[in-house]
C-alpha cells in the first residue's frame, strides 16, 4: 500500500492500493477559497509555480518541532485529531460506569492507559517480560522460528510474515500472501547507499540499539553492530521497492508444502501454526528471498537471532514503555530519521494513539459529528463528473486502439467507491482494555488483528470493507476492488470547500478523485481488469505504447533532485506522478464541461478560472519539509515531495502554459517534444 506522507511496512499483495489524497464537508464559519497572502508576487508562475503560490505560506507557517513536515495534509490531520476527535474523546472520559466491552468504555479505558504515566514507569518492561523469556530460552532455529510465530501475533516483526488479502488472480476470495519483512531501517537504500548522511544514519542506528539494550539492562556484547549486520546481510536478498512494485514479479502462488521445500531450513509449519493462520497455498513475493533467506538464519549465529529478535520487541513497544524508552526511539526514528525536533504532548499522543488502536470505533462518532449526508451526495455527483469526462479523454487518445479502449471503458464503468463511512461497522467487544494495562491493551488489539485476518483466509472477499478510517485524511484506490475510496476526515478544505469556487475545488478535490481513478489505469492499476484481477486487457503495441510514455515520465522525474545526490526516483514514484497528471487533465476538462453554455467566469483576486484551477492544486500540496524527511521519502515513499507535485507535472501541461501566459522557453515549459501526456 502506497501512502500519502509515508512509505508503511509491505502489504499482501505489494500492489494493493495507492494512497493519495480527497476532500469536501461542512463548516462553521467559511474558509477562504485561496489566500493571496500565500502568494510571493516577486516570483514568477511561469518560473516556479510553487514559489509564486506558495512562497508566502511557507514563510508564515514553519515547520512546528512536533512535526517533519509541515503542509494541508498535516494541519487538517491535527484538527481533525486534536480538535474533532479530542472533544469525542473528552466527552466520553467524562462518564461514569461505562460498560465492560462497549466501544465507549474502550476509548475511555485505552486514552486514561496512556496517560497514567506513573503506572507505566512503575511497571517498567514487566509487561514484556514473558516475551523476553522466551527469546532468552531459544536453544535452535526451529525454537526460533517458532517463538517468531508467537510475537507476530502482538505486531512483532521478523525477517518475513503473511498477510491476507483478495487473491490478485481470483479476486473475489480472500489468499495468504507472503512477503520479506524486518528491516529496521524501512528499505533496503538506507543499508547500501554510501552517501555521508545514509552512512550517518547507520551509525545512529548502532547507537540507537545499543542505548535500547542498556536501558533495558540486557546483556549483549555490541547489539547495535550484531544487528545491523544482520539486517544487512538480510536487506541484501530483498527486493528493491521499485521490484516491489511490479504485480507479476511479486505474484508466485504456490502449495504450502512446496513453501516448505523451498526453504527447508525455517520450520514454516511453527512459525504459522503459532500464528493460527493455516492454508493449503500461499502467495509469495519473491521466491528467491524465501530460499536465500532461509539458508541465511541457517548460517547464522542463535545468538545473533535473539539479539535481533530482543530489539524487534522493544522497538515495537517502545512508545508504550516507560520514558526513558519512549524518548530514545523518538530521538531516532522521529529525530535521526526524519527531522522532528520533539514529541507531541502527551494528551495529544494520547488522542492519537486512541485513534490508532480503536480508530473505527471513534470513526463511528466522528462521521455521525462532522460529516452531514449532503457531502457525500456531493462527492458522488464529483465522481460521475470525473467519470464522464475519463471516458471522453479515453475516445480521443492517439495512441490507443480501438480493441483496448473498449476494454478501458469496460474498467471504467465497472469503478465502485465509498465516501466517508463504511454502511456496516466492526464488532470490537473482544478487545481486553483495561486503565491501567498500556502494553496488553495494545497486544490485545493487536490479537483481534490476527484473528481477523485469519478468519479471512479461504473465504469470499468483503468489498464493503474499509482500509481507512473515516477521520483519515486522505483516500485510496484499491485494484482488487476495482474501487476509489474518499474516508470523511479529508473532505474538508482545502480539498473540498463548499464556500470556494469551482476553479478552486476543481483544482483541488476534483484533481484527486482523478488522481484515485488514474490509479486504475497506472503502470500498476493498468494490469488489472474490471473485475480486480490480475489480467492483461491491452493489445500488445498498445501496452508498448504505454509503457514507452511512462519510461519517458520516469527519466523526467528521475532528473529532478531535491537535495544534493538525492534525486527523485522516477520508477518507484511513477504510478503517483502518472495519476497526479491524469487527475489534473481529468480536474481541468470536467471544470471547462461544466462551464459550457455559461458565461465566463468573472475574475476573483485578479485570477481567471483557469489560473485560479492550478492555484487549487497548489494549495492543497503547499508544505514545508526537514532535509531529513525529505531523504527519507525519497529513499522510500512512491510519491514525490510536495514540491515536486506542484511543479513536476505542470511543465507538461499546455493547459496550464494557456492559463498563465508562459513563453515557450520559461522554466515551467517543457518543448512540445518533451512533454507527456498519457491520458
Amino acid at each position: 500500500m502506497h501512502k500519502l506522507q509515508t512509505a508503511g511496512k509491505w502489504m499482501a499483495a505489494g500492489m494493493l492500493a495507492a494512497i493519495c489524497s480527497a476532500g469536501a464537508s461542512a463548516q462553521s464559519q467559511k474558509v477562504p477559497a485561496f489566500e493571496v497572502s500565500s502568494l510571493d508576487r516577486n516570483i514568477q508562475p511561469c518560473a516556479d509555480f510553487d514559489g509564486f503560490a506558495n512562497e508566502n505560506w511557507k514563510k508564515a507557517n514553519p515547520i512546528p518541532g512536533t512535526e517533519s513536515r509541515w503542509g494541508a495534509f498535516n494541519i487538517l490531520d491535527k484538527e481533525n485529531k486534536e480538535v474533532r476527535l479530542r472533544s469525542i474523546i473528552s466527552e466520553i472520559a467524562k462518564r461514569q460506569g461505562l460498560a465492560k466491552g462497549t466501544e465507549e468504555q474502550q476509548i475511555a479505558d485505552y486514552y486514561a492507559s496512556f496517560l497514567d504515566t506513573v503506572t507505566i514507569e512503575k511497571r517498567g518492561i514487566t509487561p514484556l517480560r514473558h516475551y523476553i523469556e522466551k527469546i532468552d530460552g531459544i536453544k535452535t532455529l526451529a525454537d526460533w522460528a517458532r517463538v517468531c510465530g508467537e510475537l507476530q501475533i502482538i505486531g512483532v516483526s521478523t525477517w518475513a510474515g503473511f498477510a491476507v488479502e483478495a487473491d490478485a488472480k481470483d479476486s473475489k476470495v480472500n489468499a495468504v500472501y507472503g512477503g520479506q519483512d524486518g528491516l529496521s531501517l524501512g528499505e533496503r537504500s538506507y543499508y547500501e547507499r554510501d552517501d555521508e548522511s545514509t552512512k550517518n544514519v547507520r551509525r545512529e542506528f548502532e547507537g540507537h540499539v545499543n542505548k535500547m539494550f542498556s536501558l533495558a539492562g540486557f546483556k549483549e556484547q555490541h547489539p547495535g553492530k550484531t544487528i545491523l549486520d544482520f539486517e544487512t546481510a538480510v536487506a541484501k536478498l530483498q527486493l528493491t521497492n521499485v521490484e516491489l512494485r511490479d504485480p507479476v514479479k511479486t505474484y508466485n502462488k504456490i502449495g504450502f508444502a512446496q513453501l516448505l521445500e523451498l526453504a527447508p531450513e525455517f520450520d514454516w509449519k511453527e512459525f504459522t501454526a503459532q500464528q493460527g493462520l493455516y492454508t493449503d497455498t500461499v502467495v509469495l513475493q519473491d521466491k528467491p528471498y524465501v530460499t536465500n533467506g532461509a539458508k541465511l538464519l541457517k548460517a547464522t549465529p542463535i545468538s545473533t537471532l535473539k539479539t535481533y529478535t530482543k530489539f524487534q520487541l522493544l522497538s515495537t513497544f517502545a512508545g508504550y514503555l516507560p520514558k526513558r524508552f519512549d524518548d530514545e526511539n523518538f530521538r531516532f526514528f522521529a529525530t535521526v530519521m526524519t527531522g522532528r525536533k520533539a514529541q507531541r504532548p502527551r494528551a495529544d499522543r494520547a488522542i492519537r494513539s486512541t485513534d490508532g488502536i480503536l480508530g473505527m470505533p471513534l470513526g463511528k462518532l466522528f462521521a455521525k459529528k462532522y460529516f452531514p449526508e449532503a457531502s457525500k451526495q456531493k462527492v458522488s455527483e464529483m465522481i460521475e463528473n470525473v467519470r464522464t469526462v475519463y471516458g471522453e479523454r479515453i475516445d480521443k487518445l492517439a495512441w490507443m486502439s480501438p480493441a483496448t479502449k473498449q476494454m478501458a471503458h469496460k474498467k471504467l464503468k465497472a469503478f465502485t467507491y465509498k465516501i466517508g463511512y463504511p454502511d456496516t461497522w466492526k464488532d470490537y467487544s473482544s478487545i481486553v482494555i483495561k486503565r491501567d494495562e498500556l502494553v496488553e491493551n495494545i497486544i490485545s488489539a493487536a490479537r483481534y488483528r490476527n484473528e481477523e485476518r485469519n478468519k479471512k483466509v479461504g473465504k469470499a472477499v468483503d468489498k464493503s470493507e474499509w482500509l481507512m478510517t473515516p477521520q483519515t485524511v486522505n483516500a485510496y484506490y484499491n485494484p482488487l476492488n476495482n474501487e476509489v475510496v474518499f474516508p470523511a476526515g479529508i473532505l474538508q478544505p482545502p480539498f473540498f470547500n463548499a464556500d470556494a469556487d469551482d476553479a478552486i475545488n476543481y483544482g483541488g478535490i476534483i484533481a484527486v478523485i482523478g488522481h484515485e481513478f488514474t490509479h486504475g489505469f497506472d503502470d500498476q492499476g493498468s494490469q488489472f481488469d474490471a473485475d480486480g484481477n490480475l489480467q492483461n486487457w491491452w493489445t500488445e503495441d498498445d501496452r508498448k505504447n504505454f509503457d514507452a510514455l511512462a519510461k519517458k515520465y520516469i527519466d523526467y522525474f528521475g532528473s529532478l533532485e531535491p537535495l544534493p545526490g538525492f534525486k527523485i526516483n522516477g520508477a518507484l514514484t511513477i504510478g503517483e506522478n502518472i495519476a497526479d497528471l491524469g487527475g489534473l487533465t481529468l480536474a481541468y476538462y470536467a471544470l471547462q464541461k461544466s462551464l459550457e453554455g455559461k458565461p465566463e467566469p468573472a475574475q476573483i483576486d485578479g485570477f481567471n478560472w483557469k489560473q485560479r484551477f492550478f492555484l487549487g492544486w497548489a494549495q492543497v500540496w503547499h508544505a514545508n519539509t526537514t532535509d531529513a524527511a525529505l531523504r527519507n521519502q525519497i529513499q522510500t515513499d512512491p510519491h514525490s515531495p510536495a514540491r515536486y507535485r506542484i511543479n513536476g507535472p505542470l511543465p507538461h501541461l499546455t493547459e496550464f502554459k494557456d492559463a498563465w501566459q508562459c513563453a515557450e522557453d520559461s522554466k515551467m515549459v517543457l518543448p512540445a517534444t518533451q512533454r507527456v501526456v498519457i491520458w
